[in-house]
């Protein structure tokens, strides 16, 4: 290369990143003197050509000079920098254009300008990645932006706010009355009221609204909104975002139906608490009343004018006693005997029943189900449920009507135990029962197993009636839902766990067929409450049972203690202060291994029973208790050799 080819070449490359350089038709480098007309001077080095000063041994492939020689045309190309040949950029970019130029010797050229372009590649291309991550990312939180422009009125919309207002955007003319047209009707006034109120004070909105979707649906979305102004305070540009709340809304309400359910199971076991506590106390009451009435009673001839009086006390009592045992149902402090047995048989023996319950002018259909597990439950409590779930759905119905039983089989899993509280995984038989009555309001729903509520008029019920079924079903460890809609009847569904466990234990206790006596054995009684203690040791008295008493567990042990000859039995009340009646029963066995125990309460305590499960081989009695009943019981026990 001469001298002249040198020095050109450098001044290409002091020219960096930007130069100009003049070829023949054949890619040959032209001087500057040869532009001019002039001769070239001459040089022992070869030529050199255009492709050689990009580092390369040919032409590039499809090289567009033959091309723009030919058309007159200019044209472009983009070439890699190699970092040959002295380059001082490596890995980089250039653009080329090349020029048809006609030299002064009339000789065609092509001017070729070249810039290097590496780093505004690397800038456009680092632009991609942004925008590609910014559209991930919008897609991902459900959150588009938009630009309003004021003077033009153009609006720009990301790909996301299409896709959140389901809009194609060949079809959309962006606009903010075309946004307005988007959005719900009932929240278009709100939404150009805010954007309004946000340009004239210059201050940021924040705003809720919905979508109408042409299908109808609706979607929520959060709008944010602020703007730019000129030096006059004039609006230039308005910026915002949009994000998609649907599913947060859908959670959020989700959410809040679940907690009112939470807060209403929380406040059925408030109320449960409390009415187990009044029951106590009050059957204590009625066990004193009813005793007592029973004890003069029989010596009163019942042709005494005092004797109707007094047996309309010991009716009125009695239903006192049913309201309280309704409330240890409920209170899940009723005493029980569960035995493993069929739902299918126990509804079936209840079929004649129901029907002569509901009336002739209500049909009853009963739905059995197929391959049911068994359960374990008291009888006595299906029962109970299914007259007052039966009682409930007559009273709902208004002349003729419908009313249906049914049970299934049902596996409940995580999934819906967790978004309905109280429901529990596992294989359940369901007891269904529905009617097409007038329904329920919620108002109604929420207070259904509350004791006393009821919408009956005054003295057609108490409103224990399903309280009851909720407590008998919480006791069992089971769970119920409700489904009504006021006009489209209501539907109780029950859910009762299947039972895997040994069923060799399931032997339920029969009647002996003895009659009432009493005997001569010799009972310690006690209980902390004088008027029961007064009332038990007469009525056992009478009975010829030799009694020792005490109003205190501490009294008993020292009774026990003087007592010089055999105890065979202990009476004894559960709940006592300082000691309970277990804590009593076994101090006394280790000193008496023969003494039979017989506890008496007006409910259950875990001492004794699980959610008023009798603990294996306990015996106990439910206060209030008649004569017969005690003295029936007592004699059992006593019956049982060791």
């Amino acid at each position: 290369m001469t001298e002249q080819h040198d020095i050109s070449h450098q001044a290409l490359m002091d020219r960096l990143p930007f130069f100009t350089a003049w070829f023949t038709p054949d890619y040959r480098l032209i001087s500057d003197k040869e532009i001019a007309g002039n001769k070239p001077e001459p040089s022992c080095s070869p030529p050199l050509h255009c492709y050689e000063i990009w580092g390369l041994k040919q032409p590039c492939t499809g090289c567009p000079m033959p091309g723009v020689l030919h058309t007159q045309t200019p044209a472009d190309l983009t070439l890699p920098a190699t970092g040959q040949r002295d380059w001082p950029v490596e890995n980089g970019f250039w653009q080329v254009r090349m020029l048809p130029v006609k030299a002064l010797n009339d000789q065609m050229t092509i001017l070729e300008i070249a810039c290097n372009i590496t780093a505004l590649k690397e800038a456009r291309e680092d632009l991609e990645i942004f925008k590609s991550r910014l559209r991930d990312t919008q897609k991902l939180a459900h959150i588009g932006h938009w630009e309003l422009y004021h003077r033009t009125g153009e609006l720009f919309w990301s790909e996301e706010i299409y896709r959140i207002f389901e809009i194609d955007p060949s079809s959309f003319e962006a606009s903010y009355e075309a946004f307005l047209k988007a959005t719900h009707p009932e929240d278009r006034e709100k939404i150009n009221q805010a954007y309004t109120r946000s340009l004239t004070t210059g201050k940021p909105y924040s705003i809720e609204h919905r979508l109408l979707m042409k299908d109808g649906r609706i979607k929520y979305v959060q709008e944010r909104c602020k703007t730019e102004y000129d030096a006059h305070k004039n609006p230039v540009k308005s910026i915002g975002t949009v994000q998609d709340i649907t599913e947060n809304k859908r959670i959020e309400a989700e959410n809040k139906a679940l907690q009112e359910k939470i807060l209403q199971v929380q406040k059925m076991e408030s109320v449960g608490r409390l009415a187990g506590g009044v029951a106590h106390d009050f059957n204590n009451m009625l066990f004193v009343i009813l005793g007592n009435l029973e004890l003069v009673m029989e010596g009163i001839n019942k042709n005494d004018t005092n004797y109707e009086a007094l047996s309309e006390i010991q009716t009125a009592a009695k239903r006192s006693a049913d309201l309280t045992r309704q409330l240890l149902a409920f209170s899940r402090q009723q005493t029980i005997s569960p035995r493993l047995l069929s739902l299918n048989t126990v509804i079936d023996d209840m079929i004649k029943m129901l029907v002569r319950l509901i009336g002739e002018d209500i049909e009853l259909r009963w739905i059995p189900g197929k391959n049911l597990g068994r359960v374990m439950l008291d009888p006595t409590q299906v029962d109970q449920i299914l007259v007052n779930l039966c009682v409930n759905s007559r009273d709902a119905i208004t002349g003729s009507g419908k009313i249906t039983i049914e049970t299934h089989m049902v596996c409940i899993g995580e999934s819906e135990c967790r978004q309905r509280p109280g429901f529990k995984p596992g294989e359940f038989v369901t007891l269904e029962v529905s009617d097409n009555g007038c329904g329920m309001e919620k108002a109604v729903q929420d207070r259904l197993f509350e004791p006393f509520f009821t919408t009956k008029k005054t003295n057609e019920g108490t409103g224990l009636g399903l309280a009851t079924t909720y407590g008998i079903v919480k006791q069992n460890n089971g769970f119920i839902n409700v489904y009504s809609e006021p006009g489209n009847g209501t539907t109780f569904r029950i859910y009762f766990r299947t039972y895997k466990g040994d069923d060799s234990n399931d032997h339920p206790l029969k009647d002996t067929g003895d009659a009432v006596k009493g005997g001569c054995e010799t009972i310690l009684l006690v209980d902390d409450e004088a008027m029961i203690l007064n009332f038990c040791e007469k009525t056992l008295k009478k009975l010829g049972y030799q009694v020792l008493k005490a109003d205190s567990p501490h009294k008993a042990l020292s009774i026990a203690n003087r007592h010089g000859s055999k105890i065979d039995l202990l009476l004894t009340d559960v709940i006592m202060a300082k000691m309970n009646g277990k804590g009593l029963a076994d101090i006394l066995q280790r000193d008496f291994p023969s003494l039979k125990i017989l506890y008496m309460s007006g409910y259950t305590a875990n001492v004794i029973a699980h959610r008023g499960i009798l603990d294996e081989g306990v015996m106990f009695l439910q206060k209030p208790f008649s004569k017969e009943a005690l003295a029936q019981k007592i004699r059992d026990i006593l019956s049982v050799s060791n």
